[in-house]
């Protein structure tokens, strides 16, 4: 430990700036990639929200809106099955 104080004081003034430096660039590119990574996964749907409801909400829910969260339901579970069929050929296609 003595030689890591040894070696940090050698430095002189204003090394930590350089530190900080480091980790803000690490924590934005970390924020970018993250942004991206969700992009690419549908995760800035604002329609996932109604998702949440089901066939028994149908009184509660205004009939556009129940409409609404059926529509979106379809539409996600083609992505699903559409997801899942290409993550099936493309197992298929490695095991070949």
């Amino acid at each position: 430990m003595q030689g890591i104080d040894q070696y940090l004081n050698q430095l002189g003034e204003g090394w930590t700036i350089y530190i900080w430096i480091i980790s803000g660039v690490a924590i934005v590119i970390a924020a970018i990639v993250g942004i991206i990574w969700a992009s690419k996964n549908r995760q800035f749907d604002e329609d996932i929200k109604y998702l949440v409801f089901n066939e028994g909400d149908k009184d509660r829910m205004d009939p556009k809106e129940y409409k609404k969260s059926r529509e979106v339901l379809a539409d996600q579970m083609k992505q699903r099955e559409d997801v899942l069929e290409e993550q099936y050929r493309k197992q298929h296609n490695e095991r070949s």
